[in-house]
């Protein structure tokens, strides 16, 4: 069910959505959460899209920031707000309400947001493209307990984790990390079967890919051991190598979907780590509300301190990376500066 109101107020908003669940006969007691997604016109699709999708396995509101920059000096002075109110199937699990901010208003979302929430709900602010420098300060993310952005959106990566790090409140995350995961647990669970000393390891992936520095950062962080990056032509993480005192472990993703762990003494084995679509993300950082401490250390290693990308054709077979350790990547190099230059 969708309902269309034009030039409205925050109150008819919610007497819209009391009277759609109760025409279709849906309570709101079910709903763990309200999301909001600030975003604009040109990614509000695939935004609500993903929002919708991983509503399915957190039933939430999901609200929809949407500012219109007016062209003229008259219609910025003008403040209107238009909003579109989606219930039951529209909306997957739970239930949308789309705002569009004109003039004025654009700059004081959270009056409009804040009459909205989910009472005694959390609340989580989700920017899938131009994030605030400082999520936490932000007005919308102030009201939020989880604060979701993504540097791999961002015009320079490198450059947006330094800020990310310089910036970090308890509550921030990236998608950028949300993407290891799946990693990150491969890795583990080969360390735990295979007991050995890590003496040095090497990331693969696409330039300027801010999961794999994030993953570099987090092997240095976790290991205390030298990270160096290499780079292939993608899709974005292919391959990380391990040296142990024991020999070498291995794990290779060329195409993106399927990856070869190799280990010394066992038969190569082919694991699912496919990438996985922006719902299936943002439902895993739904799961949990609390501060990523791991995250926090991670982001604040610093991409500076890892050595700088080499070109790799393949770290399965032994490639050796040509530059030397101690070299930052210039966007790291560019990031570092900007870090020192805000203390």
């Amino acid at each position: 069910m969708k309902i269309d109101l034009t030039e409205t107020t925050s109150s008819k908003i919610n007497q819209a959505l009391v009277s759609a669940r109760r025409s279709i006969g849906t309570p709101a007691i079910g709903m763990v959460l309200t999301l909001v997604v600030v975003t604009d016109e040109e990614n509000a699709y695939d935004a609500l899209r993903a929002a919708a999708d991983s509503s399915r396995e957190h039933p939430s509101r999901i609200i929809a920031v949407i500012k219109r920059i007016s062209r003229s000096p008259r219609s910025r002075r003008d403040a209107r707000l238009d909003a579109e109110v989606r219930v039951g199937s529209d909306s997957g699990s739970g239930e949308t309400v789309v705002l569009r901010l004109h003039g004025e208003l654009a700059n004081h979302a959270q009056s409009v947001v804040l009459p909205l929430l989910l009472p005694d709900a959390p609340v989580v602010v989700w920017w899938p493209e131009d994030a605030p420098a400082d999520p936490a300060k932000d007005p919308l993310g102030a009201l939020a307990q989880r604060r979701i952005t993504d540097t791999y959106s961002a015009e320079h990566p490198l450059d947006e984790l330094a800020v990310r790090a310089a910036t970090y409140q308890p509550g921030d995350t990236d998608l950028a990390w949300t993407r290891i995961t799946p990693w990150r647990s491969m890795l583990a669970a080969a360390l735990d079967q295979q007991p050995a000393q890590v003496v040095s390891a090497t990331v693969e992936g696409e330039s300027d890919n801010p999961s794999c520095e994030l993953l570099a950062m987090w092997l240095a962080d976790r290991l205390g051991v030298p990270v160096e990056r290499t780079l292939s032509a993608g899709p974005g993480l292919t391959a990380v190598r391990l040296e142990t005192k024991s020999g070498v472990i291995v794990l290779d993703r060329a195409d993106g979907s399927l990856a070869t762990l190799s280990m010394v003494g066992q038969p190569d084995r082919a694991v699912a780590l496919k990438r996985r679509e922006t719902a299936e993300l943002l439902a895993e950082e739904l799961r949990r509300l609390d501060p990523d401490n791991i995250y926090e250390a991670t982001v604040k290693f610093g991409v500076e301190r890892l050595g700088g990308p080499a070109e790799a054709s393949s770290v399965g077979a032994g490639h050796k990376p040509s530059s030397p350790a101690g070299a930052a990547a210039p966007a790291a190099k560019k990031a570092a500066a900007k870090k020192a230059a805000s203390k």
